[in-house]
């Protein structure tokens, strides 16, 4: 490629891998190409002294290229840069045609220069380039003035052994760790604000994700269920893609308010949905359950309600929300794209049955003399049966 864009992408917490360093930097360069591909032909991704390198052809919009490479976990910051030869006069040459652009795109005045020299062969030390640099900047673009204090363009001149780069901005990325050096995870969505976060944070954190959804068909429509996919789609943007288990709980529920206690219909429901997810997470490799819960948001969600919840299964329950105030979260969905559908009108399973006043501080042996007066191991069978399994692709 003749004309390219050229884009310096920086690793988070990558750097910080000692002598894993090279895997978890092979995982994201890879994981980088795979978003890119759904998107671009012409594209090129390479690592190289810590840093990945992404180059695609000139015809492609920079800053969509920018917008795909930000939703990759693991990525620190992304600087659209100018490649040029490691010697003092192409740099120089290189820094004035930048500043021309800049000068006549935004209408700067006054500028600085930060070098770093990470090649340590280099004959000029890293304060001298800026000087050097600077003073070139200066005869090139008679309108700029040297600002140290609050310029505005910071110019970064990266010099490496074969080539040196320049570039002003360092937009940032999420940060995270690349998706899949972290396990697998099993995610309770739903079409609330809550769990779609939930997901994200946890696929932030490198975890592959599946997810089920429970719905109580025809108590709750079609268009809830497509509610959800949508969610899932927005997820998978961020995490590749991945199966959703749908499975109607409408069955069990019926169960439980026929021949349970009404205060207890919320804490039951949500043991069984908790039982059949780490069914379906044993099933399809998952090694932990992941859900949208905060502590004291809603009646299942009291710190007793967790306990009674969480003695409903042996595999862990990660819950990420834990402890977010309620508007954090919202902001989080609104980064990430899922506040908007999560807030349509549709109903939830959870809302089917709702007892007027649910127990918020359940006792665990009550819990247990309540489920045996259902045949709890067979209605968790019928459910994994009859589940049907969505592949759920990005948008």
């Amino acid at each position: 490629m003749n004309q390219e864009h050229i884009f310096i992408v920086r690793c988070g917490e990558v750097a910080l891998k000692g002598m894993n360093k090279p895997y978890f930097e092979r995982m994201l360069a890879e994981r980088i190409r795979k978003l890119l591909k759904r998107k671009f032909e012409r594209f090129d991704v390479k690592r190289h002294e810590g840093l990945i390198f992404v180059r695609a052809d000139q015809q492609y919009d920079k800053d969509a290229i920018i917008k795909e490479i930000s939703k990759v976990f693991g990525v620190a910051s992304i600087s659209p840069a100018v490649e040029t030869e490691s010697n003092l006069d192409a740099i120089g040459e290189a820094a004035v045609a930048y500043m021309e652009e800049l000068i006549e795109e935004k209408g700067i005045k006054t500028f600085k220069v930060n070098a770093k020299r990470a090649d340590k062969s280099f004959p000029v030390k890293s304060p001298e380039i800026g000087r050097i640099i600077g003073a070139k900047i200066l005869i090139g673009c008679k309108v700029l003035k040297v600002d140290v204090h609050d310029p505005d363009c910071l110019l970064f001149v990266d010099v490496r052994h074969d080539k040196s780069y320049i570039y002003q901005d360092k937009i940032a990325g999420f940060g995270g760790l690349p998706l899949g050096t972290n396990g697998k995870g099993m995610s309770l969505l739903s079409g609330g604000i809550d769990s779609p976060v939930a997901t994200w944070m946890m696929a932030k954190r490198g975890m592959l994700i599946e997810a089920v959804h429970f719905h109580s068909y025809p108590y709750t429509s079609q268009r809830a269920q497509e509610k959800v996919e949508d969610l899932a789609k927005i997820v998978a943007t961020y995490c590749g893609r991945f199966k959703m288990h749908v499975i109607n709980l409408l069955p069990i529920q019926e169960q439980i308010v026929e021949h349970c206690p009404e205060e207890e219909t919320t804490i039951l429901v949500r043991r069984f949905m908790m039982r059949i997810a780490e069914q379906v997470a044993r099933e399809t490799g998952c090694g932990m359950l992941i859900t949208g819960e905060n502590l004291g948001q809603v009646a299942s969600q009291t710190a007793e309600a967790l306990v009674v919840t969480d003695a409903s299964v042996q595999m862990p329950v990660m819950r990420p929300l834990i402890a977010m105030d309620k508007v954090d979260i919202m902001d989080k969905a609104r980064e990430i794209g899922t506040y908007e559908t999560s807030i349509q009108p549709y109903e939830d399973c959870c809302t089917v049955f709702l007892p007027k006043h649910p127990a918020t501080k359940p006792k665990l042996e009550r819990i247990l003399a309540s489920e045996s007066k259902l045949n709890a191991e067979q209605l968790i069978a019928d459910a994994v049966a009859s589940r049907e399994t969505i592949d759920i692709k990005p948008e």
